[in-house]
């Protein structure tokens, strides 16, 4: 039994990333993810309102280091250097936690129902990125284009990170803004609408 409550959350975290591989999201119950963990399931209702935020456990940290990053860059960076300062300073997170994160992403990519999470947790973390860009005196209009820019290249950065762990998520990320800045680069190739 789990001594501790950040041991049973871990345990729980763990024991229902091993349930949703072995037999799917939908076929795990809240029980069998507490038995699995050694712990009664009112315990894990203790942690987690649903099974679903098992997996969107570290969100709040994640939006935090976002947020504290954008404000706490220098002045008279452009918003997506801000950016990625601040998408760099969470990729720590997420590589701190591969063994976490890894299975994670698999397991959200092929269960619709986590997909759907996973698309609201972005936008609430796009939009608090947005704010902290405001804040900053960035307009609105591009506050939130740069956000929803800058947290596509971190999802995408973060897949590639885990289809090729031979490069860091950061040098991963580094390459996506890059990427991005080589777009914005470009030269236009006609100038009117399809």
């Amino acid at each position: 039994m789990p001594r501790s409550g950040a041991e049973a959350r871990r345990r729980l975290q763990q024991a229902a990333l091993e349930l949703y591989r072995e037999r799917g999201f939908d076929q795990t119950t809240t029980a069998e993810i507490a038995a699995r963990a050694g712990v009664n399931e009112r315990t894990f209702f203790r942690h987690f309102p649903d099974k679903r935020e098992v997996l969107f456990d570290g969100e709040a940290d994640l939006r935090a280091a976002l947020t504290q990053a954008v404000a706490e860059a220098p002045e008279g960076l452009q918003p997506l250097e801000t950016l990625l300062r601040a998408f760099r300073k969470a990729g720590r997170i997420l590589e701190e936690n591969r063994p976490f994160s890894e299975p994670r992403m698999a397991i959200i990519a092929v269960t619709p129902a986590l997909r759907e999470r996973d698309l609201a947790k972005a936008a609430s973390l796009t939009e608090a990125v947005a704010e902290a860009l405001r804040q900053r005196g960035v307009a609105e209009r591009l506050a939130g284009l740069a956000a929803q820019t800058g947290w596509a290249a971190f999802h995408h950065a973060a897949q590639a990170w885990i289809d090729d762990p031979a490069q860091s998520l950061d040098a991963h990320l580094r390459q996506a803004f890059d990427d991005l800045r080589a777009l914005s680069a470009a030269a236009p190739t006609g100038t009117g609408v399809a």
